[in-house]
């Protein structure tokens, strides 16, 4: 008789000088992502560089029940911000405890940053010509700290497969949604968004830092057109037609709609249609004619298109990964036991965490050249 499946689990690694909102992040999100049967599909634990009490960024300490040697269960490990690296943060470089821990990952896991967090990843060699975020206040010092690095400051998260990377603060919050919908599909991770009380999706590509996020006094904003267009996706927009309700120019329009949203008008449609488009293909079984036309596409033709240049995959084989998914019995326990079944990988939506030249998937089992150990 087949034992159940032991679930995926994240470890999170507490550093000294955390941000309790953001250690709280991956437990909220992962934590809430449910089977359709109710079940978990993912164990949350955390670890320290010693068992025992933490020191935060607030007026209190969190008690850390395991040590760094939970790590080496780890399927996916999730380093958070913290104010006081010292000289990860400083000078690059891994103190000797620290290099210690992280040697305990195995090849293969999963590895992902939260704000800041990212400094330790990059510390340890593990981001070294791969694309990279971090907090848009510290990201000029980031990119000096390790030119080998490739920093985008403008955007929200990176997904390069098996090394992934957020910006500062509540990008964390759409980072991990993001591996939810990867690992799960939009139903899910929608799911856990409507528990959180979050949108459901940003886009990792999204602009971090909107020079005015707050429509001005007495300025019309854009939400109720974008409210509009979400009504009536599976319609023909024009923008003309958009500026237009709004009684303003197709330029104002557009300007505006970039500013609170980080997209144009027509890449923000092509997104709603696409995150439509996946939700149809995981729960229905309807014919990709009556997809694409109910996710605004018109034509089978256009939605492989569009889904492919978004997903990295054809809307076939999304349907059939995530069914299959859906579908499948527990597994047994054994070496797989815990891993997420394997599935398209979709785009990076930033500008900097596209698929290697060649079109082949970034090797999971990428580790870095050295975790640069140092100091006491």
């Amino acid at each position: 008789m087949m034992s159940p499946a032991r679930l995926h689990r994240v470890v999170v690694l507490a550093l000294v000088g955390l941000l309790p909102f953001e250690l709280g992040i991956p437990h909220r999100i992962f934590g809430r992502a449910k089977d359709p049967a109710g079940r978990p599909l993912y164990e949350i634990l955390t670890c320290a560089l010693a068992a025992g009490p933490v020191r935060t960024d607030a007026d209190f300490a969190i008690q850390v029940e395991h040590g760094p040697e939970l790590l080496a269960t780890a399927d996916t490990v999730v380093v958070p911000a913290s104010y006081e690296l010292g000289p990860v943060h400083e000078e690059g470089r891994l103190t000797g405890e620290l290099a210690a821990a992280l040697a305990h990952i195995r090849p293969g896991t999963r590895l992902v940053s939260i704000c800041t967090g990212g400094y330790v990843l990059a510390a340890a060699g593990y981001l070294d010509g791969r694309p990279a975020t971090t907090h848009w206040a510290s990201a000029e010092h980031f990119q000096r700290l390790f030119p080998a690095v490739r920093v985008d400051p403008d955007v929200l998260y990176t997904d390069d497969g098996d090394v992934l990377t957020s910006a500062g603060v509540a990008s964390g919050i759409d980072l991990c949604l993001h591996i939810v919908r990867r690992d799960h599909g939009a139903v899910v991770a929608n799911d856990v968004a409507r528990r959180t009380v979050v949108p459901p999706h940003r886009d990792g590509g999204q602009a971090q830092f909107v020079t005015r996020p707050v429509p001005q006094e007495q300025r019309a904003g854009t939400t109720a057109a974008r409210a509009r267009m979400l009504d009536r996706l599976h319609e023909p927009l024009r923008l003309t037609d958009l500026a237009r309700q709004e009684a303003v120019s197709v330029r104002t329009f557009t300007r505006r709609f970039r500013e609170e949203c980080g997209l144009s008008p027509g890449e923000w449609i092509t997104r709603q249609r696409v995150e439509r488009a996946r939700q149809l293909l995981e729960r229905t079984d309807l014919p990709m004619e009556h997809v694409a036309r109910d996710a605004g596409f018109g034509t089978a033709q256009s939605l492989r298109k569009h889904v492919q240049a978004v997903l990295g995959v054809s809307p076939t084989a999304y349907r059939r990964t995530f069914r299959a998914s859906r579908d499948a019995p527990p597994a047994p326990d054994g070496p797989s036991a815990g891993r997420v079944r394997t599935a398209p990988r979709p785009r990076s939506p930033t500008r900097t965490a596209a698929p290697p030249p060649d079109g082949s998937a970034p090797s999971p089992s990428r580790t870095p050249a050295a975790l640069r150990p140092t100091g006491p």
